[in-house]
This record gives C-alpha cells, sequence and structure tokens, in this order.
C-alpha cells in the first residue's frame, strides 16, 4: 500500500466517523426535545406553520391548544426580535393539528444556521408533511403596497451561507436536494382560489433573503428588482431549504410591510414593520385557515 493511498483510506474513515458521529449528535439532539413536547403535547401535527412579527391572530386561532415557551425546550433557539413572542403551539386549526412557531429566529441575532433551522427538523421528526411560512417583507415591485399579502413562488438566497453546509444526515435527505419547486405550486394555486373566496387581494412574487440586521440601501434594491426580485427580507430561505430537504412541501406568504430602501425618499423604522403586520393579521388568519380547509383531506383532518 502506498503511503498516498493509506492517506485516501485514513481520510475516508475519518470522514465517515466523522458523519456518524453528526448523525448521533443529532438523534440525541432531537430525541430529546421530542421527548421534551411529547411530554406537555400528545397531538401529532401534520402542519407546521411560522408566524412572523405581529401575526398573532393566527395563534390565537388554535383550538385546545398547548402553549410552550422556547425557553422550556431543549436546544431550542430562543428569539430575541421585537414582535416575535417565543411560544411553541401544538392544538387544531380548522380541525387540522398543527404546530404553530409563535415567532422565529433569525441569522443576525447571532444563531448559526443549524440552529435557526433545528425546529424545521424537529417538525420533519413530529411527522410534519406541510410548511407555512410567514414573514414581513419589503415590498421590492413597485406594483406592491403595504399591507398587501403576497404568495411567494421562488426565492434567491443573499445570505452568504446554507442551512445545509456541512456533512449530510441522510436520514434526514440527499446531499443534493432539488429546489425546483421549493415552494410547492399546487399550495400556490390553492392559496389563491382561497384568496379569490375569502376577498383577499394576493400578489404572487420572487423573495429575495439578505442577512440583516441593516437594512438593505437603495442600490441593493435596484440591484435585487434586476435579479427578478419582488419582495426583500431577513428570514424564510433557511427553513425552506431545510423543509425541501426532509421532504415537506412548502406554502409562504408574505405581508409587504413596507416599501424597501429607495423605492420611497424615507427612512425605514422597524415600527412600520409590526403596524403593517398587525393591519395584516386578520387576513393571513383567514387565508391560512382557509388554506387549511383545503388541504385538510391530506392532510389529517380530526
Amino acid at each position: 500500500m502506498t503511503v498516498f493511498t493509506h492517506a485516501q483510506d485514513l481520510i475516508k474513515t475519518i470522514r465517515e466517523v466523522t458523519e456518524e458521529g453528526i448523525g448521533m449528535l443529532n438523534a440525541e439532539k432531537t430525541a430529546e426535545t421530542l421527548a421534551a413536547i411529547s411530554r406537555r403535547a400528545t397531538l401529532r401535527p401534520r402542519v407546521g406553520i411560522i408566524l412572523g412579527s405581529g401575526l398573532g391572530g393566527v395563534a390565537e386561532a388554535v383550538e385546545n391548544s398547548v402553549a410552550i415557551p422556547y425557553e422550556e425546550i431543549p436546544y431550542w433557539p430562543r428569539t430575541t426580535a421585537i414582535g416575535h413572542a417565543g411560544r411553541l403551539l401544538i392544538g387544531t386549526l380548522e380541525g387540522v393539528p398543527v404546530v404553530v412557531m409563535q415567532g422565529r429566529v433569525h441569522f443576525y441575532e447571532g444563531y448559526t444556521m443549524e440552529e435557526i433551522t433545528f425546529p424545521i427538523r424537529i417538525f420533519g421528526e413530529m411527522g410534519v408533511e406541510s410548511l407555512i411560512a410567514t414573514n414581513a417583507a419589503g415590498g421590492i415591485n413597485l406594483a406592491y403596497s403595504p399591507g398587501d399579502l403576497a404568495i411567494i413562488n421562488d426565492h434567491i438566497n443573499l445570505m452568504g451561507t446554507n442551512p445545509l453546509i456541512g456533512s449530510n444526515n441522510n436520514k434526514w435527505g440527499p446531499r443534493f436536494p432539488d429546489m425546483t419547486y421549493a415552494y410547492d405550486q399546487d399550495y400556490v394555486q390553492t392559496l389563491l382560489r382561497v384568496g379569490e373566496e375569502e376577498g383577499v387581494r394576493l400578489r404572487q412574487g420572487v423573495y429575495i433573503a439578505f442577512s440583516g440586521p441593516s437594512y438593505e440601501t437603495p442600490a441593493e434594491i435596484r440591484m435585487s428588482r434586476a435579479l427578478g426580485a419582488d419582495l426583500v427580507g431577513m428570514s424564510t430561505v433557511p427553513e425552506v431549504i431545510v423543509a425541501n430537504h426532509m421532504g415537506i412541501k412548502v406554502a409562504a406568504i408574505s405581508c409587504v410591510s413596507n416599501y424597501a430602501a429607495g423605492v420611497k425618499a424615507q427612512k425605514l423604522h422597524h415600527q412600520e414593520v409590526l403596524d403593517a403586520m398587525a393591519g395584516a393579521s386578520e387576513s393571513m388568519t383567514a387565508l391560512i385557515r382557509g388554506f387549511l380547509r383545503k388541504i385538510a383531506p391530506d392532510a389529517g383532518r380530526y
């Protein structure tokens, strides 16, 4: 055996041991987290919902819910962003078993991508088959106005990283997951139908994600518009990537909380985001409830 061949075998062995160790670590963390949640709630959710800033109306609509503060769940990241309550709700909505994140964490809060997306891994382990992600977004498309709701049909990742970087856990998904239909096209059409039925005007477009926490510059927004983006934000994309990795179907809805930088001759303030989200909460709730009614036969209506 040559030195080169021996080195190749050694590298292969180290890689296999490392990947096995990572898989064991993930298994231990997820098992402890799942056990802590199951001690508080026995319902098996089929749909996961992530609520963006100020969308408490959706959380209030969940029936027979068990609320677990994030700090009481092992390894669950704690939110520090204003407008995010930081609770996990498990109950039913329109008869569908759901698990709801009332608040998310962001890359700009200092968390790693693995930490940000750990809740999605738990959702997958719980048996969640569909994910509804919501967020506040700046309107890049000049036809969008604050308060509009927009279905995300694709995204551009300019966060500078990817939650799947590192050794792959093959039990969760493939090394190179396809992202052609990251946002389920049937779900997009279902949301559009619900919007018509509920009288909610819906936009549809591409979401571009930056890391934040500073808002984008007017030049960055002009670049984003040239790339084909309609909406801009600092979240959602990591969770969507991991959901696709685990085979979870995704629907995503943005509330246009403000005009993106440079669209109007004014500075951006986070209070605008919270005010717009509060104003859109009723429409977002109606949209999500209608969507759940449509997919209920596939989502295990009780």
